[in-house]
């Protein structure tokens, strides 16, 4: 029998009355009524995923692809039911270093982005390091502390309380039934103190385990894939959430699904969009991806909390 990690006193002076059952439920989950600044409690884990968006040539601001991400952002806003929170997979920008495109790019993002009223939490991409798949940032780090790079700590990162590019976010069934943690990795800042930080949180034990990583694991050329690769195989896991590749694609036998088509330059035929994941009451998870133009599902499947496929 899976032990119970039990948060009923914290939770009784916030109002919250938990019926425990047979599952993890994360001690530091926020006693917050919905997604919030590290995660919350919510009545129901579905949840949106949009990724890369940016334009196709460098520092083109003017050819951002605004009106794709709006619209991707209003679908995801007038789904039934409501997706409680979204998580991004890197990308919002297109702009050199030595630049200054970054905050054009990252204001019409962002203002693209307002059509979906709910909590945004994003993954860090190699276009907020130099925009090399291999290149790696942050201080001591072999490109240093870029333009880019600041830019999506002080504009993505700091309005949801993070002050690195890798972060945590635990949330818990407002009835204490599943927990769920979702761990931002940022590859293309990697270095000794992510990696100990890296498995020091995947080992705390929750229901479900999601990893968000910009790069999935066939970019082997940036830094921190294959390292945090690694580390992730020694806990357990239920879903790899990536983009990078600006396609949508779901891969079983990684237990990595991509979602790198909001408005990036398309790679295949799959044409813009995003995806939903939404816990089923048996506890699995389904997954279903979405064309922007046609509203019409491409692509569904479901696995169980360890990641196995149903």
């Amino acid at each position: 029998m899976r032990s119970i990690v039990v948060v009923a006193v914290a939770a009784a002076c916030h109002g919250h009355a938990f019926e425990f059952h047979d599952a993890f439920v994360a001690v530091d989950a926020p006693m917050q009524d919905g997604a919030g600044p590290g995660g919350g409690l919510v009545d129901d884990l579905r949840f949106a995923i949009v990724g890369d968006t940016r334009p196709s040539v460098i520092d083109d601001t003017s050819h951002y692809p605004t009106d794709v991400a709006q619209t991707i952002w209003s679908e995801v806003a007038a789904m039934s039911p409501a997706p409680r929170f979204a998580v991004t997979t890197g990308d919002y920008m297109f702009a050199s270093t030595t630049g200054h495109e970054q905050d054009p790019q990252l204001d019409l993002y962002l203002g693209a982005r307002t059509a979906y009223p709910g909590f945004v939490y994003p993954a860090y991409g190699n276009h907020e390091c130099t925009g090399d798949t291999a290149s790696n940032c942050g201080d001591g780090a072999q490109d240093g502390v870029t333009a880019n790079y600041s830019a999506f700590l002080a504009r993505m990162a700091a309005p949801i309380g993070e002050t690195a590019p890798y972060f945590i976010e635990r949330f818990a069934a407002s009835d204490g039934s599943w927990s769920a943690k979702f761990v931002f990795v940022a590859p293309n800042a990697w270095n000794d103190v992510q990696a100990a930080w890296l498995d020091a949180v995947l080992s705390q034990p929750t229901t479900y385990t999601f990893v968000v990583r910009h790069e999935a694991s066939v970019v082997t050329i940036t830094p921190g894939v294959m390292a945090s690769g690694t580390i992730i195989a020694k806990h357990p896991l239920t879903l790899i959430i990536a983009g990078h590749e600006h396609t949508y694609r779901h891969d079983p036998t990684t237990k990595e699904i991509v979602v790198g088509n909001g408005g990036a330059p398309l790679t295949t035929a799959v044409d813009y969009g995003f995806a939903i994941i939404a816990r089923q009451p048996d506890g699995s998870l389904q997954a279903t991806a979405y064309d922007y133009a046609t509203h019409a599902a491409i692509d569904q499947f479901s696995i169980d909390a360890s990641g196995a496929s149903l």
